[in-house]
């Protein structure tokens, strides 16, 4: 396939799982692991090793069932979260150690009441740690949204000379403007002199709304990977989307990105994720929604009717959606009456139609939505009403 690969990186089982009331079992993080990787997700973070007995048990039980997929566990820059992550992997066949530490001037003087110069030894320290266990090391610099570009800049520098293969320029707090970090991507490309050893990776949250678009952004300047969620699950108001994010590469073909996950198994993925964490996925939700392909509005239902490719720029099949739905409302016109009757098998002329679409907008204004029994009741009557004349 022409085109740069962006790599997949699911944190579904870690960032996903701290959303309040999400927690999952051993075998439940199996399961989605399982379907991650049939998904096409290129690396599965599969937990935080040392924050519970049972998620260093799930971690472990994970390496054991994942054979393509690589699995990453998270750490904080402290030698024992790193020790213990190494031995959750000791089985994987494709280990990595996610390590890392706060870059921004908030992190630095709040969290950690330290100094930049601090900070940047502690960086290339946990990555030399890491490094001792897993050849394969990514580093975060967590707020990386709201780092100063130049200190940012000799992080990652530091960081990839000390054995990372991939940085993480996380937007924690979903605070960054898309062109704001597109910039940030562009500046690491353009000022980091051994960037072209690691892959940049762009994980950004949606307290504004923005984490697909920053993603994205991310990815045009020049980043080969991105972290993502199922649904968008994750910390306060989520993370980035996977499914948004592939399907806005898969539709977008002149940005020359594409990915290795199988679209037609985003709905499933979707409903799988959202029964197991118990979690529903809001009707209006892009790609997942129960109404991402629904058509109320009798101008779009006519439109839709007509060439579908008016209102819909994917076709449901193409991300495993059951189908595009006209739903009857008051807002509804005739050739969607027209058409669902069809489909209940009644065939009606245009005069029928719009006899009965008057009879049809006195059952909307007092419903919601106009049923199928609706319709087989309108239609009954209809008949009962033109032979009595």
């Amino acid at each position: 396939m022409p085109g740069k690969k962006i790599d997949i990186f699911d944190t579904t089982l870690r960032d996903g799982e701290q959303v309040p009331g999400c927690k999952l079992n051993t075998k439940e993080k199996i399961e989605l692991a399982i379907a991650l990787e049939d998904l096409g997700v290129d690396i599965i973070e599969a937990g935080f090793p040392v924050s519970s007995p049972g998620d260093f048990n799930s971690v472990r039980e994970i390496t054991k069932v994942i054979k393509k997929a690589t699995v990453a566990g998270l750490s904080r820059a402290v030698q024992k979260d790193i020790e213990v992550a190494a031995d959750a992997l000791k089985y994987a066949v494709r280990p990595r150690i996610h390590t890392g530490i706060g870059t921004s001037d908030f992190h630095i003087k709040s969290k950690f009441n330290s100094n930049r110069e601090d900070i940047l030894k502690r960086a290339i320290q946990c990555v030399k740690w890491a490094k001792n266990f897993v050849d394969d090391v990514e580093f975060y610099a967590e707020d990386a949204g709201r780092t100063d570009n130049d200190y940012l800049a000799r992080v990652v520098e530091a960081v990839i000379a000390a054995g990372a293969t991939v940085v993480n320029i996380p937007d924690t707090t979903g605070y960054c403007l898309p062109h704001q970090y597109g910039e940030k991507i562009a500046y690491l490309v353009n000022n980091v002199p051994n960037i072209d050893k690691a892959t940049i990776s762009c994980h950004c949250h949606n307290d504004l709304g923005l984490a697909t678009a920053n993603s994205i952004a991310g990815v045009i300047a020049g980043a080969g990977q991105i972290e993502c969620t199922i649904n968008g699950l994750g910390e306060r108001a989520g993370n980035t989307s996977l499914e948004e994010v592939v399907m806005v590469m898969k539709q977008h073909h002149s940005l020359g990105l594409y990915t290795n996950i199988k679209t037609e198994k985003l709905n499933p993925m979707s409903r799988l994720v959202s029964d197991t964490m118990r979690m529903p996925v809001q009707p209006n939700k892009a790609i997942v929604g129960s109404n991402a392909f629904a058509h109320s509005s009798g101008i779009h239902q006519d439109g839709f009717l007509k060439d579908s490719q008016t209102y819909e720029i994917i076709t449901p099949e193409e991300v495993g959606a059951d189908g595009s739905k006209i739903v009857l409302t008051a807002r509804s016109g005739r050739s969607a009456l027209a058409h669902r009757f069809q489909k209940l098998g009644y065939q009606y002329t245009r005069n029928d139609v719009d006899v009965l679409y008057q009879e049809f907008l006195q059952v909307a204004d007092r419903k919601k939505e106009v049923e199928d029994d609706d319709l087989h009741e309108m239609a009954k009557q209809y008949k009962q009403h033109t032979v009595e004349v």
